[in-house]
């Protein structure tokens, strides 16, 4: 294990760039990949085609919405009881119908304040064949989650499992061009924390950054953290972009975290849901970066009275809203995506979701999303 582990430290130095690791595996990476590039002065990302390509994606997919005693018999008879057959029979149409180019995050909320869906395999997204970003569990301290400790970033059994989770997943997916890049962790919480994790408090003292001592601990330690993921995965894909994590836009963010991950995270992702537009715009003027809307939405309530819901209401997605955040982001320089919350199916937990349970649309704020969406087509191409 130590050899292994002085290996590991050997090939990861800082010296050893992305450029080299490309030569590592040249002789089985020929194919072309999502790439960024400014154009025309502004960010985006670059298809495998070369092709200019601001991400427009949709979060959280659960086929078991289908399988509730009252909807069961759509997924048995509709798709024959198949994940595979579901997701190219289902979910890619709609996809496609509503103007969405990529797949942002899959996993989607099973009990709130509790957990996730699984995330999908490499199969999962070859019937997709589409686009999309896939997320790596090197840290579990996303804020809606109450039971994962934080992580000892300075371990050397961090350093093993961010090895085994990189070459658990990369591995498989380090020559699909349909790939766009890796995410971490959802909403980590470096210097805050949720009522329900309390107990395990935030990853970083906030009273420390009252000092320029304790400022400088917090970038020593973020800056490893990236380093040590970033080698993770360039060790086993040298070809996809690393998102990094998917920051929680309106909670406290200091700017060590966001300069750590400066040459090791090519965007630097948020989820907001109050204000977008206006948030990224302010993270590209502090950065110049490249930024991500990676996930958000606005509800419009409606009332149930069909006790399936705990608090008797549910949301449509605001297509109006959503139209406005895009508007917004196309004056942003640095916005490379939009990634819409969703869900794909409104379950009982999130209660928010483009199809219902019975597969029945939200017809006018789907309208809505789809013209924006075609609209964010037609723009795009105004780079080529």
């Amino acid at each position: 294990m130590t050899n292994r582990r002085n290996f590991i430290k050997s090939v990861t130095a800082s010296a050893f760039t992305a450029a080299s690791f490309h030569n590592i595996f040249s002789a089985t990476s020929s194919k072309s990949y999502f790439t960024l590039e400014k154009v025309k002065g502004r960010w985006l990302f670059k298809d495998p085609k070369g092709n200019p390509f601001f991400s427009v994606a949709l979060n959280h997919f659960d086929s078991a919405t289908l399988r509730y005693p009252e909807n069961e018999h759509i997924w048995k008879e509709k798709y024959g009881n198949d994940q595979i057959r579901w997701i190219k029979e289902g979910v890619v149409p709609h996809l496609k119908d509503w103007g969405f180019n990529s797949v942002g995050w899959v996993q989607e909320v099973t009990v709130k304040h509790q957990a996730h869906s699984a995330n999908w395999t490499y199969e999962e997204y070859q019937a997709l064949n589409m686009p999309y970003f896939h997320m790596l569990p090197f840290i579990e301290t996303h804020s809606w989650n109450p039971w994962h400790k934080n992580a000892d970033l300075r371990s050397s059994a961090f350093e093993d499992w961010c090895d085994y989770v990189a070459r658990s997943n990369c591995t498989r997916f380090r020559d699909d061009p349909n790939l766009v890049g890796y995410w971490y962790s959802d909403c980590p919480t470096w210097t805050w924390h949720r009522p329900h994790n309390k107990w395990r408090g935030p990853m970083f003292d906030p009273d420390k950054l009252k000092s320029e001592a304790g400022r400088k601990e917090l970038y020593d330690l973020a800056r490893h953290y990236y380093q040590v993921t970033h080698d993770a995965i360039k060790r086993h894909d040298p070809n996809h972009l690393i998102m990094g994590d998917r920051y929680e836009a309106n909670m406290p963010l200091p700017m060590e975290v966001v300069n750590a991950s400066e040459g090791l995270v090519d965007v630097i992702s948020f989820q907001d849901f109050k204000d977008p537009a206006t948030h990224l715009a302010e993270w590209h003027m502090k950065t110049g970066r490249p930024v991500l809307w990676a996930d958000g939405a606005q509800g419009v309530e409606k009332h149930d009275d069909s006790g399936r819901y705990p608090t008797g209401k549910y949301k449509e997605n605001s297509g109006t809203w959503y139209s406005e955040m895009l508007e917004g982001l196309k004056k942003n320089k640095g916005a490379v995506g939009a990634h819409l919350c969703g869900a794909y199916l409104r379950n009982r937990q999130r209660a928010r979701g483009l199809l219902g349970e019975q597969e029945e649309p939200d017809t006018e704020n789907n309208d809505l999303i789809r013209e924006a969406n075609q609209g964010m087509a037609k723009w795009v191409k105004t780079f080529a």
